[in-house]
């Protein structure tokens, strides 16, 4: 019993350096109820399919805070390789509402891929509006994101 009781500080200690190591990882990505980025749905797809897909949990890669599922092992392991090159900008969250100063959730079926980035809006309406003027809304989101960021 003696031993028990003199290792429960030690563990103790470990437990919260491991926890502290968890809590230095970014997390700003949007994600689902369960921790799903992209809603579940393939972020690799947009770019090599042209289409969203939903994943599939077997095939699923956990980078910065959020759970991200592929159709294929071949799209997580594309996206394990380089992560920032397929996730969605401004931490998944609508790229329209981040231009005007706030977040909001989005649709995986409206999304759009400028320039090798990936941006997702709240639906395929607020995506027609953000297509009126990509390059001046992605200006004013890249200006608002740093903030908005910070907050979350």
């Amino acid at each position: 019993m003696i031993r028990k009781i003199a290792l429960f500080p030690i563990l103790l200690v470990i437990v919260v350096f491991q926890s502290s190591l968890g809590l230095a990882e970014e997390k700003h990505f949007q994600t689902t109820l369960f921790g799903w980025g992209a809603e579940g749905y393939d972020v690799v797809a947009y770019f090599t399919e042209g289409k969203p897909v939903e994943g599939k949990s077997e095939f699923r890669f956990d980078w910065k805070g959020a759970k991200w599922r592929f159709a294929s092992a071949a799209n997580r392991d594309k996206f394990a390789v380089n992560p920032e090159k397929y996730t969605p900008q401004y931490g998944g969250y609508c790229a329209y509402a981040v231009s005007q100063g706030y977040t909001a959730s989005i649709d995986p079926e409206a999304w759009s891929v400028v320039e090798g980035k990936l941006y997702l809006n709240y639906s395929k309406g607020v995506r027609a509006t953000w297509q009126k003027d990509i390059a001046g809304y992605i200006q004013s989101a890249d200006k608002n994101w740093p903030s908005l960021k910070a907050g979350l």
